[in-house]
């Protein structure tokens, strides 16, 4: 995956869990063509760039905490 394609997959997936549609990894596995630990990295470089992202077990969901 070169770097443009990166940074529009890390903007979707941030996209996604804004809209409270990212219940896991596994659901951008097929779409971005990428295992889970790429999934898992880019949702942890979207936390290192200030999104405070964590995935809540009641709901089942990435969710962006305030």
């Amino acid at each position: 995956m070169d770097y443009f394609s990166y940074w529009k997959h890390l903007e979707y997936t941030l996209e996604l869990i804004q809209r409270g549609r990212l219940a896991s990894p596994r659901d951008l596995t097929e779409k971005f063509d990428c295992s889970e630990r790429t999934v898992r990295k880019m949702i942890n470089d979207l936390r290192r760039k200030g999104h405070n992202i964590k995935y809540s077990r009641r709901i089942s969901k990435y969710v962006i905490e305030s």
